[in-house]
């Protein structure tokens, strides 16, 4: 899977004067995935398809933005082609200044963007990083079409189909949807077989603790969208309802899971109840 080769009218072709050659040459990370890919054949025969894509997730979880833009995946600028300005994007970001967070970066901008995609192998990587590129969010498709998602290296575990993309609430929450169980009264297929009706899955990385918010029967999310306000989160069916703050839930923190409550293998379940609470 020569990744870093399919590139439409590459400015950056290997020579003296790339600066991608040049990063590359010193990130053992960067180089370990492209031989990863390189070899998908051979590993994929000796581990299996699940075993490839575990230790792709694995080495992924490892690189910068800047490995990234090198290896040539699209980003937030353009997700449909590599890194055009690499004079710029490989240079050292620039820090905020004193007392400002650091702002969500699309090129070209020092330190390249933060956000990556994979249109060109079978795995659709997806990568967002936060903006202080302190945490990464990274997923992984196999052949079947089951995503896996990997936070700061840790492999999220859910017992339904995740959603390849997601995104970052406050630096240290990772957000994405899954299918929302099969029991559920409204769950069925649309469209392109698409899943009807899901459920919110929020990872937290200062704890290392993931979260399952699923719709109550009545609740028909099909497009979930999760915004922290307030140390509460506000739970919206839709992107509609979040523009005009309809939430269908309120949830607030707390440190245990309300008793009575089973929680799914390796998640919190919070009840679908009035404001329930997540752990």
């Amino acid at each position: 899977m020569r990744l870093w080769r399919r590139r439409e009218d590459r400015a950056t072709e290997p020579g003296a004067d790339d600066p991608w050659r040049d990063w590359l040459s010193r990130s053992p990370e960067a180089l370990a995935v492209r031989q990863w890919w390189a070899d998908a054949a051979e590993q994929t025969a000796r581990l299996g398809e699940k075993g490839y894509c575990e230790r792709l997730g694995e080495l992924l979880s490892r690189l910068s933005p800047r490995d990234f833009a090198a290896l040539g995946l699209g980003c937030t600028r353009r997700i449909d082609r590599s890194c055009r300005e690499p004079w710029t994007c490989s240079q050292d970001p620039v820090p905020p200044p004193a007392g400002e967070r650091p702002a969500p970066r699309q090129g070209p901008v020092a330190g390249a963007c933060g956000n990556f995609w994979d249109l060109f192998t079978p795995y659709a990587v997806r990568v967002a990083f936060t903006a202080d590129d302190r945490h990464r969010a990274v997923t992984v498709r196999d052949k079947w079409s089951w995503v896996t998602l990997w936070v700061d290296g840790i492999r999220v575990e859910t017992p339904n189909f995740l959603d390849s993309t997601g995104y970052w609430v406050r630096d240290r929450f990772y957000v994405t949807e899954m299918a929302a169980p099969d029991d559920h009264p409204l769950q069925g297929y649309v469209g392109m077989g698409a899943i009807a009706v899901l459920s919110l899955v929020i990872h937290d990385v200062a704890t290392a603790t993931t979260h399952v918010v699923d719709p109550a029967p009545h609740e028909n999310w099909s497009c979930p969208v999760a915004e922290l306000r307030d140390g509460q989160w506000r739970v919206y069916p839709t992107i509609e309802a979040r523009d005009t703050d309809r939430p269908d839930r309120v949830l607030t923190l707390s440190q245990a899971v309300p008793s009575g409550m089973s929680a799914r293998p390796g998640t919190t379940l919070t009840p679908p109840v009035a404001e329930p609470k997540i752990r």
